[in-house]
């Protein structure tokens, strides 16, 4: 194989492994996320909340922040107010030990929000988030502590909904 041959086949063999692994990642549903174009009417906006200092709260500023929406200190009337009104966690028994303790649990994270602007009526969404949650008594220190892992993933979750929400609001 001539000098020329090799570097066509390395070539063409970088061109192949580039399409194979692109066609990979999207077939199983990988997809970039970057930042979410949202309204310019909401790149300004007071976030407020029942809970100030909640989890919830936290991560939808953050996300909010890191998306370039600029966070008033103090409602303003002339921009956008994202009120989230409630966070509620909530499960329900799925099966059942022989000995009549809980197997497994459904997690259900609702979350409700309001986009307020002035001049319409007050945008009401509400949304739930469901995780299976398999319970053992024998070993309960590292159940509370997976417990405790995927509420916060279900709160980051959350927070990201609501901007994915907001960026598909025509106003």
């Amino acid at each position: 194989m001539t000098k020329k041959n090799k570097t066509r086949f390395f070539k063409l063999a970088k061109a192949y492994s580039l399409v194979l692994c692109a066609l990979l990642l999207s077939a199983c549903g990988f997809k970039l996320r970057g930042d979410y174009l949202l309204d310019p009417q909401l790149q300004t906006i007071y976030l407020s909340s029942a809970d100030k200092h909640g989890e919830l709260t936290r991560l939808t500023k953050k996300h909010l922040q890191r998306n370039k929406v600029t966070l008033l200190a103090n409602y303003e009337i002339s921009h956008p107010e994202l009120r989230i009104l409630k966070d509620s966690l909530d499960r329900r028994t799925l099966s059942v030990f022989p000995n009549g303790q809980v197997a497994e649990y459904e997690l259900i994270y609702t979350v409700k929000y309001q986009l307020r602007m002035d001049g319409k009526t007050p945008q009401t969404f509400t949304f739930e988030l469901n995780r299976d949650y398999q319970d053992d008594p024998d070993i309960a220190l590292a159940k509370s502590r997976e417990l405790s892992l995927m509420l916060k993933e279900m709160r980051m979750e959350a927070a990201d909904k609501i901007l994915r929400n907001m960026a598909s609001i025509q106003l």
